[in-house]
């Protein structure tokens, strides 16, 4: 499953299965189709809509919080935490993502994450998001990418707690070397987890 999990940088995945899923499209170097698009939040290296009108195609469906919406045009699905939808036969789950001990992602503005169902595995996408009390919550993860770079989001000491309540086979540490964070963080995150679980520090595709 992990050669059909690319790494653009950032936030950004393209994940090849039954469907071309793409994660918070940003800096999308060369033009490609998306079937569905999830967008985690409005900040802009999160929801860039220049980025993502590079994937869309006229079934492309996005899937993002209701302040997104309405500026792209294009088929959108609007969701908060809590949902559960299916997506051209994709199963989506939508979970919180929020910061407890900083102000760039609070909690009322219902941003998320998502764990989606494809080839048979679980992914979880976090988004910006703390260590949070909501990720003891989330069951039979196989594959959970994780911020690690601090300053908006969880540090990679932060991250290891939250793969330790997750539970994924493989963890992949995102969310560095592009606007904060760095490799250092990754291999961290690495270092930490050995012998508890397997992560896998993916190079961003060119």
């Amino acid at each position: 499953m992990l050669e059909n999990i690319k790494w653009l940088g950032h936030d950004t995945f393209k994940i090849i299965g039954e469907k071309i899923i793409y994660t918070d499209p940003f800096q999308i170097k060369k033009p490609d189709k998306a079937d569905i698009i999830l967008i985690t939040h409005e900040h802009y290296d999160h929801f860039s809509p220049d980025d993502i009108k590079k994937l869309l195609t006229p079934d492309t469906i996005i899937v993002l919080p209701k302040d997104c919406s309405g500026k792209i045009r294009a088929k959108e699905i609007i969701v908060k935490p809590g949902d559960k939808i299916t997506v051209e036969g994709i199963e989506i789950e939508v979970v919180p993502s929020y910061n407890t001990n900083k102000k760039f992602h609070p909690k009322e503005k219902g941003w998320v994450g998502y764990i989606f169902k494809i080839m048979g595995k679980r992914i979880y996408i976090a988004g910006d998001t703390d260590y949070i009390p909501e990720m003891k919550t989330f069951k039979d993860i196989d594959i959970a990418l994780l911020p690690v770079s601090g300053t908006y989001v969880m540090t990679a000491e932060e991250a290891v707690q939250a793969a330790i309540d997750i539970k994924p086979k493989i963890a992949i540490p995102m969310h560095y070397g592009s606007i904060v964070g760095s490799e250092n963080d990754a291999h961290y995150f690495a270092e930490k987890l050995k012998g508890k679980i397997d992560v896998v520090i993916l190079k961003p595709e060119e």
